[in-house]
């Protein structure tokens, strides 16, 4: 069984994430409703709030590191990282990064595509909180985790901003713990 992550004041961190997110009908294609974090970055006691608790879940969960999934994950990663005293990783988009590089091919519901992390990274044992800003389908985070772990570290926890919980895509982490500050049920 999979540990439960929280947050101190869960409630008012949900409250403020849901006031930061503008939806964005018809992007980026007909029928997608993209989740966009723009105001929330642009308000700086949001931004610091959501910040906190991504280093507080990094705290608490023992991580080593904290890695951001390319490239609203970067945003919040970097931040949470520095505030909680650990390092950040990387995890890019295939071809930005220099070889030599761990990566992972994944499939997603319109294609298929690739995640890196420099091999320079990762040492063995090492704890990785990952961070994004939205939980869809699964399928990205999933390959995150699993490009961490077969470069030898320990994934402690995948933490989100929101997480879309009608497209079920929590399943698809297996027994990881995940924490949502928001869910959209």
């Amino acid at each position: 069984m999979s540990r439960v992550l929280t947050v101190p004041d869960a409630e008012r961190v949900a409250a403020t994430v849901v006031a930061g997110f503008r939806d964005v009908p018809d992007f980026p294609e007909p029928g997608v409703v993209f989740k966009d974090i723009t105001p929330l970055l642009a308000d700086a006691s949001a931004f610091a709030t959501v910040v906190a608790a991504l280093a507080e879940v990094a705290r608490a969960t023992g991580a080593t590191a904290v890695a951001g999934i390319e490239a609203r994950g970067f945003m919040l990663a970097a931040p949470a990282a520095e505030r909680a005293g650990l390092g950040f990783w990387p995890i890019r988009k295939a071809g930005k990064l220099p070889a030599p590089v761990h990566r992972r091919d994944y499939a997603l519901e319109y294609g298929t595509a690739a995640l890196e992390l420099s091999a320079h990274t990762v040492g063995a044992g090492e704890r990785v909180l990952v961070v994004d800003d939205v939980l869809a389908t699964g399928g990205t985070a999933r390959a995150a985790c699993e490009l961490l772990e077969e470069a030898g570290a320990e994934v402690v926890g995948l933490a989100v901003l929101l997480e879309l919980g009608f497209l079920d895509g929590r399943p698809q982490l297996g027994q990881r713990p995940v924490l949502a500050l928001h869910t959209e049920a």
